[in-house]
């Protein structure tokens, strides 16, 4: 369809295609609550297990390094697992705090950097946060090194570096106008929808080309004017 049909089709139609706008923008307006505000926590452990005493200090404790991160790697796999999920929330259950394993799974992301494993915690009520950090932190400290056989009798193997704290986390403004702005476009794509529906169901004709595109030979034209 050629664009200047398209233009004749907003300039008959243009009032129908604005009723889906017009209804979906006043229940926007009157039902749109902004998200609420989440907590996040960046919480960074030094990982790896003390070195053995014979070990000279210069070339093997290199071998102690490496194996820092090794372990750090793991422990970033570790955390996102169930079963540290379900070590946690059974330690906030002990303190009284009703958490969900699977909403711990998603509420936790991990990295590493070397030597170094960074625990990111996403949660929308502040008071509950703390003590899931705490948990995490209790876990990865006093229970890290469960979780690998081989490391089995080797002690604590992650060491937290950073205070629990958390921090609040606005919603971004892209976040807060995507629900509107979506209903908005499927508002318009379906007023779009009706001005081309009302233009091809109009019986009447109303210039010369669509005369001619009936087939119809126009002899003459009364002007508006």
């Amino acid at each position: 369809m050629e664009l200047k049909v398209w233009l004749k089709i907003l300039a008959r139609w243009w009032w129908l295609g604005a009723i889906p706008v017009v209804v979906v923008a006043a229940y926007v307006g009157l039902t749109y609550r902004a998200p609420a505000t989440v907590y996040q926590s960046i919480t960074r452990y030094t990982a790896g297990s003390a070195p053995a005493a014979e070990l000279s200090a210069d070339y093997d404790r290199h071998y102690a390094w490496l194996t820092s991160e090794y372990i750090a790697r793991g422990l970033a796999n570790i955390v996102n697992t169930d079963a540290f999920a379900r070590a946690v929330a059974e330690r906030v259950a002990a303190w009284d705090v009703d958490v969900a394993p699977a909403a711990i799974q998603g509420a936790l992301v991990s990295d590493y950097a070397e030597s170094v494993l960074v625990i990111y915690l996403t949660w929308p009520d502040a008071a509950q946060i703390e003590w899931i950090g705490r948990a995490v932190s209790d876990e990865l400290t006093e229970n890290g090194a469960s979780y690998f056989p081989q490391m089995q009798g080797v002690g604590p193997v992650a060491r937290r570096v950073d205070a629990l704290e958390a921090f609040p986390l606005p919603p971004a403004l892209r976040t807060q106008l995507l629900g509107p702005a979506l209903r908005l476009a499927l508002a318009a794509g379906v007023g779009l929808g009706l001005m081309a529906l009302a233009h091809y169901a109009d019986p009447r004709v109303r210039d010369r080309a669509e005369v001619e595109a009936l087939g119809v030979a126009v002899i003459a034209a009364i002007p508006r004017r």
